[in-house]
């Protein structure tokens, strides 16, 4: 059960690059807001380890007795292919893909996010919010924006005055200066190099489906507009907690900071910006649609991975620290799980009854605090899971308080340890030892075993493929 005060938390902020005690505008409430997906395709792992990080920040705070409103958009206009401003509407781009309208696009990938999400046991926000939805709040943030000096017309839109705005660099630690022209916006009739748009003017050539009538033109809205809008219709001008992906540091968060101070003349925006570092495939790269290296959650499924398996690879690796994927590591990650659920349930078993409070020994109180003080220590998962293994195992508690203490901590872990792992994907047990041997003999330069592994489970439906993330089955149509 939580606390009836709130207990403190400590909390890595990117305004500050430094730890502090978290201490929230109106005591006891956290107003949270997260940068949520756009939805022209898939999300993948990548994208959704970001998701992960920002459902235990609100799972930590509700069970440390915060009471949270969790605040997250929907992109499904505005976001173009490219960060300078230029390049085409993903949800157009989307369109053409798929011979479907681009209302259409939005509402399958928002369908295929929310589905995926609850796969990872990723809880939904309080309020989710579409940028479609709130067109209105943003065109008055640009009058607003106008009206104050910040905004100015060009050719192709409505732009953000950088220059106007003194403190522009300071979160992103940008060199303004030392930025190459074009490098941030085409500086064709730009007045600053990282100036950018706030609403766009739709071409007559381009045949949009999603644009609107505003004072300047019809057109769409910038990217970063929305999140600014939103954010402040149902958090206020000033909230507690703005959750994204680092890639969002140097140019869609400085420039929502921008336009949102800019906007009303109070500061800080936002008082804690935390961000989740990237998934990555290597030493260099990141994953992303773009790249080409994308797996969704339901690819993984369909390979035979558990989903919750990955929220727990997710969690052995700290929100700020890369997490490098690979099926060896998912696969460890399963096995893990496997251990954890079958620990749980069988203290389950011997307990005799559902998970229920205690009045708790010692030795049970003692695992109590190790995973509180991991939590408030800038959400320490990996030990906080290390601390869940510790007193599954440990035979000095009683099934009932093993059980109490997990059904506690997984308000936090999200693992829903105690419900049977169901079966996932297509891929049969006996196929799956035959791609590994296959890949331990590609290992040891068995090239003719492992060829000769490829032809057995190709006769049998399945084909393998090898991605820089490792090889997995897929059944052949």
């Amino acid at each position: 059960m939580s606390p009836v005060k709130p207990e403190p938390i400590q909390l890595f902020n990117t305004l500050t690059r430094s730890v502090a005690n978290f201490e929230p505008i109106k005591a006891g409430q956290v107003g949270l807001y997260s940068c949520g997906p756009t939805v022209y395709s898939y999300a993948h792992i990548g994208n959704m380890r970001s998701y992960i990080f920002a459902d235990v920040l609100r799972r930590t705070l509700e069970y440390l007795g915060y009471k949270v409103n969790h605040v997250m958009n929907i992109t499904d206009v505005g976001h173009l292919t490219d960060d300078a401003d230029a390049g085409e509407d993903k949800l157009e781009l989307g369109s053409r893909r798929e011979g479907i309208d681009a209302w259409a696009v939005a509402r399958k990938y928002t369908e295929a996010f929310f589905a995926h999400a609850a796969m990872l046991g990723i809880k939904k926000p309080t309020v989710v919010c579409k940028a479609t939805d709130y067109i209105p709040e943003q065109i008055g943030m640009i009058k607003d924006l106008e009206q104050r000096g910040y905004a100015y017309l060009t050719e192709d839109g409505v732009y953000f005055d950088t220059s106007k705005f003194p403190t522009y660099a300071d979160f992103g630690r940008l060199d303004v200066e030392g930025l190459q022209s074009g490098h941030r916006v085409d500086a064709r009739d730009k007045r600053n190099k990282t100036d950018f748009a706030l609403w766009k003017f739709s071409k007559p050539e381009d045949h949009r489906c999603m644009e609107w009538d505003s004072p300047w033109g019809r057109g769409f809205p910038g990217w970063h507009i929305e999140c600014s809008a939103m954010s402040m219709k149902f958090l206020g001008s000033q909230f507690d907690i703005h959750t994204g992906g680092v890639d969002h540091i140097p140019i869609h968060h400085t420039n929502e900071i921008a336009q949102s101070e800019a906007s009303t003349g109070k500061s800080p925006f936002v008082r804690v910006w935390m961000h989740g570092e990237f998934l990555v495939v290597d030493d260099s790269a990141k994953m992303s649609k773009s790249s080409g290296q994308t797996l969704t959650v339901q690819a993984l499924a369909d390979a035979g991975y558990y989903p919750l398996a990955f929220r727990l690879l997710a969690l052995q690796c700290h929100y700020r620290k890369q997490l490098k994927f690979s099926y060896e590591s998912l696969a460890g990650a399963q096995r893990g799980y496997e251990r954890l659920s079958n620990l749980a349930q069988r203290a389950l078993a011997e307990a005799g009854a559902k998970p229920q409070q205690l009045k708790w020994s010692d030795a049970a109180e003692k695992y109590r605090q190790q995973f509180r003080a991991a939590l408030a220590q800038d959400l320490n998962m990996p030990q906080a899971v290390a601390t869940l293994y510790s007193l599954l195992e440990d035979s000095g508690l009683s099934a009932a308080e093993r059980v109490s203490l997990v059904a506690e901590m997984d308000q936090v872990l999200g693992l829903d340890v105690f419900t049977p792992m169901p079966s996932v994907g297509t891929v049969p047990p006996e196929l799956t030892a035959m791609l590994d041997e296959r890949n331990q003999a590609r290992t040891a330069k068995n090239w003719g075993r492992a060829d000769e592994l490829r032809r057995e489970i190709d006769a049998r439906g399945y084909e393998i493929c090898d991605s820089p993330q490792g090889s997995y089955l897929k059944k052949k149509l």
